[in-house]
């Protein structure tokens, strides 16, 4: 019998027009976006459907996304397709928690807006960063950085794509470093913060005070977290594994490698851009990888998975 998982992609997938067929073309879409511009007190529908310099400020682009992400969601289940499990990268991993029924729309929205403002006046712009290193095994990449002080493993995407975050001097020590023992490419990443390190520790405290306001339920489905690659069935985990996943390693790679070992075989990646199923690519290329981004891609996932006998 055929697992399903839905898997969600975080901040960088962002791009303008993101849902807006969700939106104008369905009662469900247009009611969550209707709801985050309520929340938040801003137009979600113009941050997402028209040019402008917000959507890829982290403040602005974490609660773009889980609205994008979420509408999309709702309008799948409304087609009767329901997931065995689920997860998401990083900011994803919000998604997935109201998709396992762990919190409402409501908080997901609210909670991820105050996450990307504490992410972002956390540590001033230019003191942190972050590399993609390519084609270097995690272990080596490890041992290589063990005695580099003030950077860390931000991301375990796939084999042959690891990302390093921390001090920005760190940073660019550690991928010389790299390079000279063998790294293909070491590639300074356009982003804000230095996500994923023990730099945002403090901001990881502060996201702890926010969530004390949210309420959490035992998972209706199980998820896996970024912070352990684990699952995770029980809702007194829930607010310890955010306060920490903001200056941990997301273990991507793991926790797919653990919903497979469970029995998943199909994949269904929900919000912009394809950058789930890449990786996906690179760890198990035998596994199924649907895709929702464009409100047509609905009825080609249900269409897929009833010729597989999953729907």
């Amino acid at each position: 019998m055929s697992k399903i998982a839905f898997i969600y992609p975080g901040q960088g997938a962002q791009t303008c027009g993101m849902g807006q067929d969700f939106y104008e073309q369905t009662e469900t879409g247009k009611v969550v976006f209707d709801l985050a511009s309520e929340i938040l007190g801003f137009s979600m529908p113009e941050l997402c459907f028209t040019p402008n310099d917000r959507l890829d400020i982290t403040e602005y682009t974490q609660a773009a996304m889980v609205t994008t992400s979420i509408a999309m969601t709702k309008v799948l289940r409304e087609q009767g397709v329901e997931p065995d499990v689920t997860a998401g990268l990083s900011l994803g991993e919000y998604c997935a928690l109201y998709t396992a029924g762990v919190i409402s729309e409501r908080d997901a929205i609210a909670t991820v807006r105050q996450r990307g403002i504490l992410m972002q006046e956390e540590v001033p712009v230019g003191q942190g960063a972050m590399a993609a290193v390519l084609a270097m095994d995690a272990e080596k990449i490890e041992a290589v950085i063990a005695g580099i002080d003030g950077v860390q493993i931000a991301n375990y995407n796939c084999p042959g794509q690891i990302v390093i975050s921390g001090k920005k001097d760190a940073v660019e020590l550690a991928s010389e470093k790299l390079k000279e023992a063998g790294a293909k490419r070491c590639i300074m990443l356009n982003v804000s913060g230095p996500f994923h390190s023990k730099m945002l520790t403090g901001a990881g405290e502060k996201l702890g005070r926010v969530l004390e306001t949210v309420e959490v339920h035992t998972p209706k489905i199980p998820y896996v977290a970024n912070v352990t690659a684990a699952y995770v069935t029980d809702a007194a985990e829930v607010k310890s594994l955010l306060m920490r996943q903001v200056s941990s390693s997301v273990r991507w790679q793991q926790s797919v490698e653990a919903m497979i070992a469970d029995g998943v075989d199909t994949f269904i990646e929900i919000g912009p851009g394809r950058t789930l199923a890449g990786f996906m690519k690179k760890i198990d290329r035998t596994k199924k990888v649907l895709n929702i981004e464009k409100l047509e891609d609905v009825a080609k996932v249900v269409e897929a998975l009833k010729e597989e006998g999953a729907c």
